[in-house]
């Protein structure tokens, strides 16, 4: 079976949010390192926001993967804006193998702050994906 967290891996240090999509289940949903409440649902909002973040973030590397089967988990770092940021993501798969639930960890605190500033005016021009986040948890 193709590896879907490779597919992943590979296509969002590249900033390909085709690749990423097609990565992911038809359900997928991702649930806010800022606000653990928001989950976004869908892939026309899932693209949105995976368009902002990846747009945003330079110099990304994963550097080791944990877990096998159905949860797994990449760590990475990234800069943005010259912060630097380090991530845990969890993944989730569905019976297929293609991600059904994604998961970021974010830190430091200064680097998730400068996040939500740079990615709140961009996933907020489109105020019907921000709505529908807020009613996914």
């Amino acid at each position: 079976m193709d590896d879907a967290i490779q597919r992943y891996r590979s296509a969002s240090e590249a900033g390909d949010i085709d690749g990423i999509m097609a990565t992911l289940a038809p359900d997928a949903e991702l649930v806010s390192p800022i606000s653990g409440r928001m989950v976004f649902r869908g892939s026309d909002d899932v693209r949105h926001l995976l368009a902002a973040v990846y747009g945003s973030l330079k110099g990304l590397r994963w550097t080791d993967e944990i877990g096998a089967g159905e949860r797994r988990v990449l760590f990475g770092e990234a800069r943005l804006l010259g912060v630097r940021m380090t991530d845990a993501m969890v993944f989730d798969l569905d019976a297929g193998g293609r991600i059904r639930r994604i998961g970021p960890h974010l830190r430091p605190w200064l680097a998730l702050t400068v996040f939500a500033l740079v990615l709140g005016p961009k996933v907020g021009r489109r105020p019907g994906v921000v709505l529908r986040a807020l009613r996914g948890s």
